[in-house]
């Protein structure tokens, strides 16, 4: 039996054998309690949310009366503050927070002018039911986009995350119009993603609020968090928080992880997915709690891709053969005093092998410019590790700090042909918090300090770079909350990096809801970074193309030194979101505006044939964009998604301004989810891309590809009391693929040779089945 076809079947036993060893239960359900509150009679409904168990506060739950549409969400301490209405009569406030079970208050007469503060115990949802308890339902959506908070947010659940196949991050967004996916070349098999029309660099990604993926891994990182570790995803476009840093100009994609002290998340889990195309996956998620205050999890993750494909039949794989190992262990403790403390460790190895169908990698001889084979190989190692304390004052809810501490070793090895590139990075992350009021809850301050180390060594053929970047920082933030109609949230933050001087954060959000169904949110605010412009275009390492920086060529530039200024840019935004309910379906519907205009930009001119020049900006660059999305419910469990996004994109390429390349105007966006009650769901989304401009190539006289549609559906099945879920999907159902894919395939070794322009899919169509199993 050849080796790669006993790969999956070894993949599989491995995990299982794990989960041998292991025993739990995936427990997730909607049965709500119900608590009676003798009303009282107050302008403003001030209260705490708190865990039943722990006493500890919940951060955003959610507060509104029954059949409101306006309510407010619990802060960092659980405290809240809701507007009552004379009058009122009889009435039922709700209050809710994922993972436990909602409470419904119940006033039983007219609001008078006494004040009132309350504290409100939120049970998990596997705690004992009271049988006389009044029953509320309520269906979450799987994305919502809350009219509260002054930063418009997608929160994307884990029903959605299990609409697509979503192996890993990069792949979690299919059915998310906010966010561009596409491949960097077509050797490697990277995805990345673009927001605002920028690429995914320009995006500022944490674990759970801690930043991940920067530095080197800001492409390849993607690949390194399995969607099913997943418990939901948190989009915001345009600036950020200053607590969380200076980077981020697009948004910021924030990933919550499955937690073990959470009653929906399981003890158990085990999913495995295959591929027609060849692509074998396992996950094992394992919880255990060890007391009241003490939890743990383990996550594992495989992967195998051991097929060589060529759909298109150009001579080169598709995507690269190897295997991914992802492992992770977090502890989690709560004391009854309010004494918080998290930490994790994650660890990262990754191979693989592509180019022509029949190169196989030598390590012992891994470049060899006498074989007529074009060849490409990887290696990554990565470990992580992170920490988080914090302190709730129990007599002073709303006063608390924090400690975010992280650590990152990567190394990658990369050949590309003959062309290797090497990178390390070694990273510290620092970040204190203290937030408390001014006078009251309607006014919140926060103000800390923050302290970033970064060491980076790269080698590209025969030139290297050596830097460290040391930057400590501190900064303020104020929020002024005036009832459930304006927030406003002004940030400043100062910062000092060894290598680029002393700089100034500004960033500024307002929140105005002037109806009861509608928010409106403003946004503007300044971002810097650094651009690891070798790591960031790995992808045009998949040619032949000659690298310059300022026109000279990188064998003969000055070595060691970082040698170009920050990338400086501000974003300013307005976005609508609108609610409403028609033939007794709700939906809503928004619409947003971003405009990105650079100060200064790392230039990647890829706009001559057979080069790529790097150089810093001498003119303009900047992005609009324009999005519009609906969402409804056209029939109940039948729930459509509509999208449409407009890009103006431009740089100043060599003096002239242009459109960049490679990037779509015009986008649009279909989704259909349908659930029956057998417990069936079919899932369909269809995209439409407009053309690109294409890059000058002295081979393809070609300006401009052609606009394409992708299709991709999947089908799930609920089995077992919701125990076991089987799945099966098609990715890119027409079979649509580019053409030419690579330029001169058929002669690796012309100058003209690139696989680095990739315009449409580089993958055909693509079969896979799944299950996701608790015990």
């Amino acid at each position: 039996m050849p080796r790669s076809a006993i790969r999956p079947a070894q993949l599989y036993l491995k995990l299982l054998i794990s989960g041998l060893f292991l025993s739990g239960i995936f427990l997730e359900n909607t049965v709500k309690a119900q608590y009676d509150f003798p009303a009282t009679g107050t302008s403003t409904l001030e209260g705490t949310v708190l865990d039943a168990q722990h006493k500890k506060p919940l951060q955003g739950a959610s507060v509104a009366f029954l059949k409101a549409t306006r309510g407010v969400i619990s802060d960092q301490n659980g405290h809240f503050k809701l507007p009552l209405t004379k009058g009122q009569g009889s009435s039922k406030l709700v209050v809710r927070y994922i993972g436990y079970r909602s409470d419904t208050l119940r006033f039983k007469q007219d609001f008078n002018a006494d004040s009132s503060s309350l504290t409100v115990l939120l049970y998990p949802e596997d705690a004992p039911i009271d049988a006389s308890a009044v029953t509320v339902r309520y269906e979450r959506k799987s994305t919502e986009i809350s009219l509260l908070g002054p930063i418009k947010q997608e929160r994307i659940g884990g029903a959605e995350l299990l609409r697509a196949a979503c192996c890993n991050l990069s792949e979690s967004f299919e059915t998310t119009p906010s966010v561009d996916i596409g491949y960097t070349d077509a050797i490697s098999g990277y995805r990345q993603i673009e927001m605002l029309g920028l690429a995914g660099s320009n995006t500022f990604y944490t674990r759970e609020n801690i930043p991940e993926n920067r530095g080197l891994a800001s492409v390849t990182g993607l690949t390194f968090t399995p969607g099913t570790w997943l418990e939901g995803i948190q989009l915001s476009k345009g600036t950020g928080s200053v607590v969380n840093g200076y980077e981020g100009v697009a948004g910021q994609i924030n990933t919550e992880w499955l937690k073990p002290f959470e009653a929906s998340a399981p003890r158990l889990l085990i999913n495995g997915y295959q591929s027609t195309q060849g692509r074998t996956e396992g996950n094992l998620v394992f919880d255990h709690k060890l007391n009241d205050q003490t939890s743990t999890n383990l996550l594992l993750y495989g992967r195998s891709d051991w097929h060589r494909n060529d759909q298109n039949k150009d001579g080169f794989m598709d995507n690269p053969v190897g295997d991914l190992f992802v492992g992770s262990n977090r502890w989690f403790y709560f004391s009854p005093k309010g004494l918080e403390i998290q930490g994790g460790i994650k660890g990262v190895y990754m191979n693989g092998t592509g180019g022509q169908m029949e190169y196989k990698y030598n390590k012992d001889a891994p470049v060899n410019a006498a074989s007529d084979l074009w060849g490409y190989h990887s290696t990554v190692k990565r470990l992580e590790g992170w920490a988080k304390i914090g302190k709730v004052y129990v007599d002073q809810p709303y006063k608390s700090m924090g400690l975010q501490l992280s650590g990152v070793t990567h190394e990658q090895k990369n050949l590309y042909g003959i062309r290797p590139y090497n990178g390390h990075q070694n990273s510290f992350y620092a970040n204190y918090i203290y937030q408390s009021i001014i006078s009251n809850t309607d006014n919140i301050i926060k103000v800390g300090a923050s302290f970033q180390a970064d060491n980076f060594k790269e080698n590209f053929n025969d030139w290297r770079m050596r830097r460290n970047e040391i930057v400590p920082g501190a900064f303020v933030e104020y929020t002024y909350n005036y009832l459930s109609k304006l927030n406003i949230v002004a940030g400043l933050r100062a910062d000092h990096h060894n290598l680029f001087g002393s700089f100034v954060t500004p960033r500024l959000h307002i929140r105005y809801a002037p109806f009861e169904k509608t928010a409106i949110r403003a946004s503007i605010g300044r971002a810097q970074r650094t651009a690891n412009f070798l790591s960031e275009n790995t992808g045009l390492m998949a040619s032949n193309r000659q690298f310059l920086l300022n026109g000279t060529s990188l064998n003969n530039a000055q070595q060691d030194a970082y040698p170009f200024k920050p990338e400086v840019s501000w974003n300013t935004g307005l976005n609508i979101t609108q609610k409403f309910t028609l033939g007794y379906q709700d939906g809503s519907f928004t619409a947003d505006y971003y405009y990105t205009d650079f100060n200064n930009q790392l230039v990647t001119d890829y706009e001559t044939p057979e080069k790529v020049n790097f150089y810093n900006l001498s003119g303009k660059s900047y992005a609009h964009s324009l999005n519009f999305q609906l969402d409804y419910e056209l029939i109940h469990k039948l729930n459509l998604r509509l999208a449409y996004r407009y890009l103006d994109v431009k740089t100043t390429y060599d003096g002239v301004l242009k459109q960049r390349p490679l990037v779509a105007k015009d986008r649009a966006f279909l989704n259909a989810n349908y659930e029956t009650h057998s417990k069936w769901k079919l899932n369909y989304t269809l995209q439409w891309t407009s053309t690109k401009r294409l890059p000058m190539s002295s081979i393809y006289p070609e300006k401009s590809s052609p606009s394409f549609f992708m299709m991709n559906a999947q089908l799930n099945k609920s089995l077992l009391t919701d125990k076991l879920e089987i799945y099966a999907g098609v990715e890119n159902l027409t079979n649509y693929l580019q053409k030419p894919l690579i330029l001169l395939a058929e002669n690796p070794k012309d100058p003209g040779f690139d696989a680095s322009q990739v315009w449409g899919p580089v993958m055909g169509r693509n079969l896979y089945i799944g299950f996701r199993y608790s015990l």
